[in-house]
């Protein structure tokens, strides 16, 4: 395989972890965060950047395909953080980052944390098994549910054809 089809492979796995850690409900993270902290001591970690909220525009396109224009705009708030070595705080250099919809200071930085972790080998599955998994499962169990709710509205329209007379 080559080099840059494994960062592309790195990349995407990232960016599907980065997304389950977004649109997790703010308990369900909590939860999940304090389980992984019983099941060993978390690394300290030091704030690159501190949570902050922002706005940030949301594009759109008519009908998925037509020209872009702006549909509104959407609160984010943004953290950074990097974990420290085990040896008196020293800074190892695995950064981690998120961004979450709202004003959920706790949420992104949890998410940055668990992102710098799940960079970690040593790390990677336990965040996984502990964290990650029961969190997109909630989330696939929410999008179905939402989808089902969805298809009750549904309507079909279907077009007779008459006979010429």
């Amino acid at each position: 395989m080559m080099q840059s089809e494994t960062a592309n492979q790195a990349n995407a796995a990232r960016a599907a972890w980065l997304r389950t850690l977004a649109l997790a409900q703010t308990d369900a993270l909590d939860a999940a965060y304090a389980r992984l902290g019983e099941s060993g001591a978390l690394p300290g970690y030091r704030l690159l950047r501190k949570p902050e909220s922002g706005m940030a525009m949301v594009r759109a396109r008519a009908g998925g395909t037509g020209a872009q224009f702006n549909l509104g705009e959407v609160t984010v708030t943004r953290c950074a953080v990097v974990l420290e070595d085990g040896d008196a705080g020293s800074v190892d250099g695995t950064a981690g980052v998120a961004y979450v919809q709202g004003r959920g200071v706790r949420h992104a930085e949890q998410a940055a944390v668990l992102d710098a972790l799940l960079q970690r080998p040593a790390w990677h599955q336990r965040v996984q098994d502990i964290v990650l998994a029961p969190l997109a499962r909630t989330l696939a169990e929410r999008a179905a549910h939402e989808a089902a709710t969805a298809a009750q509205t549904r309507v079909e329209f279907f077009t007779m054809v008459r006979g010429e007379d």
